[in-house]
């Protein structure tokens, strides 16, 4: 454990500004604010298209090890270190994905931070917020409505039912929702459907990758739902729901404000999964952040292999957008698993497995490396942590040229982690980023998957499925290979296996199936057994979950 309070104990125990005084602090006048109750609010569109367009802010990436069940606390790091700036004196916002039920209720907890590197209100973040997530759901849902209804009024875009490749959503964690048979009409025409989780929507992607209400629209119409009996692509354009869709997301793709417990403006904003789709909170955000700070501290989910991957290869790539360092977390718990070590011995000193867990932070480094970023590692630290297994990760930190800090902003926030905000922001002033994807738009949708495999997994080959092949020739041919590739793997492992840990090499990365997102803009390959609809765990976090006779929320971490 880090301490003894629990992190919603240590965030009711905080005195939250008003939320005016909040947009105050980020350059946004009280008139550009929508609120939802005293500490969050939208900010108002009109005011964001009214800012300059140029941005002047630094843009800094937080991203982590592969995670493990002992934690490495990406989004306590990214709170911690958006407070220790603005300790020094920078003028910082924090950009940050809205959390999801389904791990909320799951395995995984939500995703405010933690300690006192928090994102508050931590509880309504975590449990609907302001409803962003509600009106993605409804959004999908809608199109999914409208395509069988189209089927049951006579279907006259002529579309083959078992081509129909968009699926229903919702945000809970439900396996049994993974496959379901749908009755088309009273003659008894079927077709199989299914469930993904929200986050992994295509909708979702286009809500994060879109920058204006038009181009969410435009985005919208270009979704491929399924083909005609001639084979060709039929569009959520020709359903005609677009526009309705678009209609369900207005307020929803306004950026959500909130603060930290130290009163720093956070923007928390959209929440794609980065094991299923592309892991960053949205390009809206972002971009709105960075022409109002100085520095921006935004996270991508999960290892650097999925979520900075993806940051780089889809998020920059589609914004433009040029990262000037990213700072990578570790724990000296999550390493001594990747060396070996069981959950239950992790309290026990163990250098050695902490050496031989560092082998996959050196991988992350060397990945990180090949998109031209400078890197900073960030050690989370926990109290059990002994200084032997601590000054082990910093030689193998330092044999590799790259800086290493110890933080303790769990514990202590914004001030545990200064020496790390002193070193970013230097390192972010000295203009040494030289950012480039990993791959060239030009590149063959097929080699786009190879390179990310060979390069950041280190896979030794690729075992692609007939099905994968065929759909990855037929998107080519019909003008999509230009897109990016989005990889949904494990989060657990580089490997697709997830129990595969460290730094494992040569394995056969297996590509069972690719879907087109052409709203989005890319094409998403599934990995090995990766589902786009989680199942809850045999004890869901939800068994602790509940209200209070004061009517306060127990049982979040």
């Amino acid at each position: 454990m880090h301490g003894i309070l629990s992190d919603i104990a240590i965030a009711r125990q905080a005195t939250l500004l008003p939320i005016d005084e909040i947009g105050t602090k980020a350059g946004i006048p009280a008139a550009a604010l929508y609120r939802y109750g005293p500490h969050k609010a939208k900010i108002a569109l009109d005011y964001i298209k009214a800012l300059p367009k140029e941005s002047k802010g630094k843009l800094i990436l937080v991203t982590a090890i592969s995670p493990t069940p002992a934690g490495e606390g990406k989004s306590t790091t990214t709170v911690g270190l958006g407070d220790a700036l603005s300790v020094i004196g920078k003028k910082t916002i924090i950009c940050l994905r809205e959390p999801s039920l389904g791990p909320c209720f799951g395995m995984k907890g939500g995703a405010t931070g933690g300690g006192h590197a928090q994102v508050a209100p931590m509880d309504e973040i975590n449990l609907h917020f302001t409803g962003d997530f509600h009106a993605i759901t409804a959004a999908n849902n809608l199109l999914a409505a409208m395509i069988d209804n189209h089927i049951y009024w006579g279907n006259a875009l002529e579309l083959d039912t078992q081509s129909i490749r968009w699926r229903r959503a919702m945000d809970i964690n439900d396996r049994a929702l993974r496959h379901i048979g749908l009755t088309l009409n009273s003659k008894g025409l079927t077709r199989e459907d299914g469930f993904d989780i929200t986050v992994a929507s295509e909708v979702m992607a286009i809500f994060c990758l879109s920058r204006t209400l038009k181009e969410l629209e435009e985005r919208l119409s270009r979704v491929v739902v399924g083909r005609n009996l001639k084979g060709e692509l039929v569009t959520a354009k020709a359903i005609q729901a677009a526009p309705a869709m678009a209609a369900l997301l207005r307020d929803a793709f306004q950026p959500n404000l909130v603060q930290t417990l130290e009163h720093t403006p956070a923007f928390v904003h959209g929440g794609p999964f980065a094991n299923i789709a592309h892991g960053c909170n949205t390009l809206m955000a972002t971009e709105t952040a960075l022409k109002l700070a100085d520095y921006v501290v935004t996270e991508a989910g999960f290892g650097a292999d999925l979520g900075a991957e993806k940051f780089f290869d889809i998020k920059c790539r589609v914004g433009g957008l040029k990262p000037a360092a990213v700072v990578l977390v570790a724990t000296v718990r999550a390493l001594k698993m990747h060396g070996g070590v069981a959950k239950t011995d992790l309290a026990q000193e163990n250098a050695r497995a902490v050496k031989a867990g560092t082998s996959n932070l050196i991988r992350h480094i060397e990945n990180l490396k090949k998109f031209g970023v400078p890197v900073i590692v960030a050690i989370n630290h926990f109290t059990a942590d002994t200084p032997t297994e601590v000054d082990t990760v910093i030689e193998a930190c330092r044999a590799l040229n790259v800086k290493v800090h110890l933080c303790t902003h769990w514990a202590e926030g914004g001030k545990g982690a200064v020496a790390l905000a002193q070193d970013v922001a230097a390192l972010a002033n000295s203009d040494t980023s030289n950012f480039k994807p990993l791959y060239p738009n030009e590149l063959p949708l097929q080699d786009k998957i190879r390179t990310v495999a060979h390069e950041i997994y280190r896979a030794k080959d690729i075992e692609f499925s007939a099905e994968a092949l065929e759909k990855l020739a037929q998107y080519e041919a019909e003008g999509f290979g230009n897109l990016p590739v989005c990889m949904a793997k494990t989060q657990y492992s580089f490997s697709s296996n997830p129990d595969l840990r460290g730094a494992p090499e040569d394995h056969i990365l297996p590509v069972r199936d690719v879907r087109l997102s052409a709203g989005a803009g890319f094409v998403v390959a599934l990995c090995g057994q990766i589902m786009t609809m989680p199942g809850l765990p045999r004890e869901p976090a939800a068994f602790k979950i509940h209200v209070d006779d004061d009517g306060f929320i127990q049982g979040l971490f």
